[in-house]
């Protein structure tokens, strides 16, 4: 259909289909950069089209049109495997170095060894950690139940690799390094999607394969890495149900005369969605997340609420009258059902071990202390592991206790206090100056990226509280999930490490600002990459620049990270090289 409307008049109506005016607060918000909804069809609304690269690096490269068509087709799995590949061969690089049992370690490494071959933690005796260095098979596993206050998932995973390599650092590292690398995958494909480009989503995994606290944490034996791997595999579990259930909604809605999509406020606040199970696949991930460390239930309760607003908005751009109510009727109880449930489902289900065995801390306690309560009609082991459940919490809400690398989460973003898993002086060091050499594993981001990310913070809250951009609400959503929950524990020991949840979406957060530098083509239209539009004929020599600046960008954050790979790999250097990057006087 093609509008007659005057060019003014066009100019008004462009952010509302209908032809309505822009309501009072929108003409406020115009002064901090809102922007009325570009003229864009429906289902493209509903279901984005992907972006098409130009031909014109192809053209410099001399490939032919057909061999371009092809390699454009391979790269949306293409890249995310070479860049993976490069995060594997990054990560897994003496992967057993250094030799020795390195901050929590001590406990997840061991308490991983008991339970994948007793089903239960043991109690191990102090001083054990360099029997086990020299000679494990030396070194029995101990039958006394051990108190331990994080759930099994994390340590199921650490002993599978133990099962594979041996109580070895190798060993107790490994599953870790897989995930650490897998991550850099799902990274990739889930800014693809989110951004509908293939260079934009091999970004996202790049920077995440370079981010210091996040190559740390996936050659260490802890838990914290394999929480963020199940949060951002719920993620893009939504992110994939999210466009099912709205090209399912587009699919559904009538067709004009001219072939045009219209919006229907019977079908939009009516229609079932039907089975989704990529949001079931989503509560299960979240689960054992949840299942792996407590944090993950801050996640479930976020992400639970994005999903939800996701349909409102699907059925409000549809054209439901009252979309809050149609999901209220429609969608809000199946994503109880398949989320919620769904992890406490998960969650027992990971304590199988405990259960099935007599021996597990606490097994016995609704037998013993806990006979007689009023709760006694459930099973022993519910109410044995509920007051478990109690004890630990108490234990987490009341861990007060000072520590040297205890850190205000206030910092974090800007790295104001590092963790040192490992250190190591080393006298006789001809090349230093004071004639000693230090090796250390230090957890602290890529401190060039996690500067750039406050940036990237403030432009994707801007984005989306003024451009309405969903994907800045998801990014910035999975940066409070695990980010914002500690703000209520500041008088608890906490760690700059526990960050290594949101690392992913600071990574997008980059991207997606660095979209931003590099701008669209010239001439695109309004579902360019990051909804930018540029019809100014000198917009190449703008996009030019804005790339050169953006790989500027990405390059120093590249040299930042290998400027610091001797404090992220427990390499030994001279004491000099060692202090020249102790940028602030809080990393020592």
């Amino acid at each position: 259909m093609t509008s007659t409307a005057p060019e003014t008049q066009r100019g008004q109506d462009a952010g509302d289909p209908l032809g309505e005016q822009p309501t009072s607060w929108q003409r406020r918000l115009r002064r901090f950069g809102h922007v009325p909804r570009p003229e864009t069809s429906l289902r493209d609304r509903l279901d984005p089209p992907w972006t098409r690269p130009g031909r014109q690096v192809w053209s410099v490269l001399a490939v032919p049109p057909h061999v371009a068509d092809r390699l454009v087709r391979w790269s949306g799995w293409g890249g995310p495997l070479l860049v993976t590949l490069v995060a594997g061969l990054l990560r897994f690089w003496r992967l057993d170095q250094p030799n020795a049992v390195i901050f929590d370690e001590t406990y997840y490494a061991k308490d991983a060894w008991a339970l994948v071959n007793q089903g239960y933690e043991g109690s191990w005796p102090k001083d054990v950690d360099k029997l086990i260095l020299k000679d494990p098979s030396s070194v029995p596993i101990p039958t006394d139940p051990g108190y331990v206050v994080h759930p099994p998932v994390g340590k199921w995973i650490i002993g599978f690799g133990e099962q594979l390599f041996g109580f070895t650092p190798f060993g107790w590292r490994f599953m870790v390094a897989v995930l650490g690398t897998v991550s850099v995958l799902l990274l990739c494909r889930i800014g693809r999607r989110l951004f509908r480009s293939t260079f934009l989503g091999c970004l996202a995994g790049l920077l995440l394969a370079v981010d210091g606290l996040h190559f740390v944490m996936s050659r260490t034996a802890l838990l914290d890495l394999i929480v963020m791997f199940f949060v951002l595999a719920a993620f893009g579990c939504l992110v994939v149900d999210r466009d099912r259930s709205r090209r399912r909604l587009a699919d559904a809605l009538p067709v004009d005369a001219e072939g045009v999509l219209r919006p229907d406020a019977r079908i939009a606040e009516t229609l079932r969605l039907g089975w989704r199970p990529w949001r079931l696949a989503a509560g299960v991930m979240l689960g054992l997340a949840f299942a792996t460390k407590w944090n993950g239930l801050y996640v479930l309760a976020a992400f639970g609420l994005m999903t939800v607003l996701w349909d409102v908005g699907a059925r409000r751009t549809a054209g439901a009258a009252t979309p809050y109510m149609a999901v209220l009727r429609r969608d809000l109880t199946p994503a109880f059902l398949s989320t919620v449930p769904v992890a406490i489902v998960t969650y027992i289900v990971s304590w199988t071990g405990w259960i099935v065995t007599d021996k597990g801390y606490y097994r016995n306690w609704a037998a013993t202390e806990g006979k007689g309560s009023s709760w006694s009609w459930l099973p022993d082991w519910l109410r044995s592991l509920w007051h478990y459940e109690n004890q630990v919490y108490d234990f987490h809400v009341g861990l007060t206790s000072g520590h040297t690398y205890e850190s205000n989460p206030w910092s974090w973003l800007v790295l104001g206090r590092p963790v040192s898993y490992f250190y190591e002086e080393q006298a006789g060091c001809k090349e230093s100056s004071t004639g000693k050499c230090a090796a250390e594993v230090l957890a602290i981001g890529t401190p060039l990226l996690w500067w750039l990310a406050c940036f990237a913070l403030a432009y994707v809250a801007w984005r989306w509280l003024f451009r309405r951009d969903w994907r800045a609400g998801a990014i910035a959503c999975g940066v409070a999930a695990g980010w914002v929950p500690w703000f209520f524990y500041q008088e608890r020991t906490i760690f700059l490490f526990y960050a290594v949840v949101f690392v992913p979406f600071l990574c997008l957060a980059v991207t997606m600002l660095l979209g931003a530098i590099v701008g669209p083509a010239a001439g695109t239209g309004a579902r360019a990459d990051l909804g930018l539009t540029s019809k100014d004929p000198t917009g190449e020599r703008r996009r030019t620049l804005g790339a050169i600046a953006a790989g500027v960008l990405v390059l120093l954050i590249i040299w930042n990270f290998i400027y610091f790979w001797p404090l992220y790999t427990g390499t030994s250097i001279p004491e000099d090289l060692w202090r020249d990057r102790m940028w602030l006087d809080t990393w020592v």
